[in-house]
């Protein structure tokens, strides 16, 4: 199992990429406003089953890799880490602008809840940025004594610490699919909110990139 400390980082790193306003939150948003609240649950579960998976497929890839390599290891730990804070800080510097954009829903086409459930899956699993993000977001967070043992210790906490980041999506997706309309509302009338949640989801996001290493708390 991953400790404890991993856990609570991946939580936090997912809920802080979870609370900005980006393409998943919209695609929800436009299911519940374009269809229903109940469609808007459904992609929202989609999305999240689709993050299931590709945590599932991204554990079994990178526990062979962790297997075979010491030195690939090594360097998909300093690089997941270093995709953090360029996350971290991408999130900062683009909060000012993002907050002023205003957030339209766009027009979608009525299907029935199965239709959207899958519909999620596939937008979720075919997005190369998802796929790019759990290929190193994971491995810093894997314990150093566990890299060299067993396949299977790896693969579970690789399992554990992937199904955080979906499961940590669904509190925000939540809130998106239950108010519709009027988060739309609120989010395009609280910029100032807007561009505080990107600075505090940045500094956590580089917060938790520099812990792994430099061990601060």
């Amino acid at each position: 199992m991953p400790s404890l400390d991993a856990m609570i980082a991946v939580a936090l790193a997912g809920l802080a990429l979870s609370a900005t306003p980006g393409p998943s939150m919209l695609y929800v948003l436009s299911r519940t406003v374009g269809q229903s609240r109940a469609a808007g649950l459904a992609s929202a579960l989609g999305l999240c089953l689709g993050g299931i998976v590709l945590a599932i497929a991204s554990a079994l890839g990178l526990a062979a890799v962790f297997q075979q390599s010491d030195w690939l290891v090594v360097a998909l730990r300093y690089i997941g880490s270093a995709y953090l804070i360029w996350l971290g800080l991408d999130m900062i510097r683009s909060a000012k602008a993002e907050s002023q954009v205003t957030l339209d829903v766009d027009s979608v086409q009525k299907r029935s809840l199965g239709s959207i459930i899958w519909q999620g899956v596939v937008v979720e699993v075919l997005n190369p940025k998802t796929v790019l993000f759990f290929a190193l977001f994971l491995p810093p967070f894997i314990h150093a004594g566990d890299a060299q043992g067993a396949v299977s210790s790896v693969t579970l906490q690789l399992l554990v610490l992937g199904a955080l980041v979906p499961l940590t999506a669904i509190p925000s997706d939540l809130v998106v699919a239950y108010m519709g309309g009027t988060m739309t509302r609120v989010l395009n009338r609280q910029k100032a909110m807007r561009e505080r949640t990107a600075w505090a989801g940045g500094l956590i996001l580089i917060g938790i990139a520099l812990n792994l290493h430099l061990q601060l708390l």
